[in-house]
Formats: structure tokens, sequence, C-alpha cells
């Protein structure tokens, strides 16, 4: 797969991206904290990160019950006896227990103490930032700071008491993932999440999914599991075809395969043709996906626009296939209405 390098994605747009593709449309305003001269997505998304931090502050941190065990003079909790007299603990006048505290040293708030740590070492974060962060990691004196991994990011326990942890735990997840820590000398740089053609792959397919789910609610928007109209001795071992996006309501189904390249067209013989793996594969999903009485079932693949636009049909078999691009390049309001255009055509 090639990366989509040469077109420039604004900040803005990835910034939008993020909000769909995380489900915090809610905050996709705080774009506006951009300044002009801004570097890049990491940069923003720091700015705003602090932004929330002195909401989170003014607000209290999230605190939980955190079970201790100590050596103490005041009996609290469960005393441990066996452990008390082997070490001697009531000629000193104390006695081992084991209790429960509420804190706010716990690990929603040890991810975002880590991250601020992180950025304090990066290289190439902006001085004003660094400043910025300064003056915020005093608040975070009784928290650890941990070493994450995104195992940590997956097992964080969210519900209604600290919902408002969520976007500030997901630019954290983001950042954690952007940053490569030098373990030598404890700095840390930025890696170039925009040149990375896995995370922008799942960013684009993530963000289309979010955007038809939040923006088309006429239609049922789902990943599908697809399996081979086959018939043979042991059909297992033929692979699970999944979509990227399926749209579906009472009149038409909609698959579409997400596609982040360099280039949606490749070039044969001195001309340009659509890619043939892509075209099978969404041929593949038609031919075998179960077909709804009296529906119309469409395939599409759908490509950022890096040269011309494409707005091809065809019908194969029978079956209407499209050939779309969209172009992250303009602005929020073309690129918000043409996403909608191209599944009503």
């Amino acid at each position: 797969m090639n990366s989509l390098t040469d077109s420039k994605i604004p900040i803005r747009n990835l910034y939008y991206m993020l909000c769909y593709a995380w489900g915090h449309l809610a905050e996709k305003d705080m774009a506006d904290v951009a300044r002009e001269d801004e570097k890049d997505i990491k940069h923003l998304l720091t700015r705003i990160l602090l932004v929330k931090l002195r909401s989170l502050i003014k607000r209290g941190f999230y605190r939980e019950y955190k079970s201790y065990q100590e050596e103490t003079g005041t009996l609290k909790g469960r005393i441990h006896f066996q452990e008390s007299i082997k070490t001697f603990s009531f000629k000193r006048g104390k006695m081992h227990c084991e209790f429960e505290e509420m804190t706010h040293d716990i690990v929603h708030n040890q991810v975002i103490k880590s991250i601020l740590f992180s950025l304090l070492q990066n290289q190439q974060l902006d001085k004003q930032l660094k400043e910025e962060i300064q003056q915020l990691y005093p608040y975070f004196a009784e928290v650890a700071v941990i070493k994450l991994n995104l195992r940590i990011f997956q097992e964080i326990k969210l519900h209604r008491s600290n919902q408002h942890y969520r976007f500030v735990l997901d630019i954290c997840r983001f950042l954690y993932e952007s940053l490569l820590l030098n373990e030598d000398n404890g700095e840390s740089q930025f890696a170039d999440f925009e040149r990375d053609p896995k995370a922008m792959a799942r960013l684009f397919e993530e963000f289309v999914r979010n955007f038809y789910k939040k923006e088309m609610q006429q239609y049922k928007v789902y990943r599908e599991n697809i399996y081979w109209d086959a018939e043979g001795e042991d059909t297992n071992y033929l692979p699970l075809m999944q979509t990227d996006i399926s749209l579906e309501n009472t009149n038409r189904k909609i698959i579409i395969d997400t596609k982040y390249y360099q280039h949606a067209l490749t070039q044969n013989f001195g001309s340009q043709k659509i890619i043939s793996g892509n075209l099978y594969q969404i041929f593949a999903y038609l031919s075998n996906c179960r077909k709804a009485e009296g529906k119309e079932t469409i395939g599409m693949l759908l490509y950022p626009k890096t040269g011309k636009d494409l707005d091809l049909s065809y019908n194969i078999n029978a079956y209407p296939v499209k050939i779309m691009t969209v172009d992250l390049g303009r602005d929020w309001v073309f690129i918000n209405n043409r996403l909608k255009d191209i599944i009503s055509i």
C-alpha cells in the first residue's frame, strides 16, 4: 500500500476526522484554539488537552478507593494478626492493617501525568506549550508517573461518574501512540502520524463510518461479516470477509470499502486503470452478501482525492459498483456535503 503523502490534509480537517472517529462531536469546536501557524495535529491536540485539563482541575480530579497495606499505629480496616505477630509490630505499638482510602492517585490521572511528563521531554514540542504544561504539572503532585502501554488504555474503566475523562484519555492515547521515547536519555519525539499509511487508513475508515452513523441516521450503519456462498467438505477454511462500512435502509444497501492510497488509479500500458485487487474485493462482497428481497445492493470504493475527482459508475454482472473520491483538503462544509451526496446518487 502506498501512503497518501503528497496530499496535505489541513490540521483542522484531521481534528474533525478524529472527533468523528472517536465519537466526540461535541468537541469539534475546540479546533478554534488552533493557531494559524500550528505545526501539526499533535501540537493542536496538546493545546486542546491543556484546555481540557484546566477545566478538569477546576472541577476536581476523579477519585476512587484504593487498597493499602501498612504497619500503622491507628487501627483501621482489616488487621493482619499473623503478620503483626511475625514482625513484632505490637511491641512498637502498631499492627499491620489493610484498608481502603479515596485517592487521586489512580490510573486515570496517572495516564494524564505520564503523558505530560513525556511531552516535557519531547524535543519537538513548542516551547510555550511546555511552559503551560509546567504550570499545570504541580496539580498532579500526588499522582504517580507510570510506564504506559496500550493495555493500560484498554483496561481503563469509564462510567457515568468519570465520563468527562473520555475525551482527555483519547487524546492521551493518541499522543502516546505518536510519541517515540528514547529510553537511553529519556527524551522523546513525535512520530509522523500523517505519513503513517496504516494509521491514516484506519482513521479514514473510522471517520467515514462514524460520519454516516451520525449524519445519515436514516441508514443503519455497521460492519458486516460476509460468508462465501460456497459448498465443499469444510468451508471453515475459507476466510471471513468483513466490510468496512455497510449502510442499509428500507430500499437499498450500500457496501463501502475505504482505501487510503497515494493513487486511486494505477498505470497499465500507459493508461489509467482502477486497482484490480480493490475491484475484486468489492465484487466479492457483492456476490456473496445476503440479499434482501426487493432491496438494491450497491458496492462502492471510496478514496481520498489525490489527483482528479472520480465519480465512476458501472454494472458488473448486474451489480452496481461505484468508484468515488472525497477531497480531504477542501473546507469541511464541502467534505460534509460530498460524503452525503455520494450515497444519495
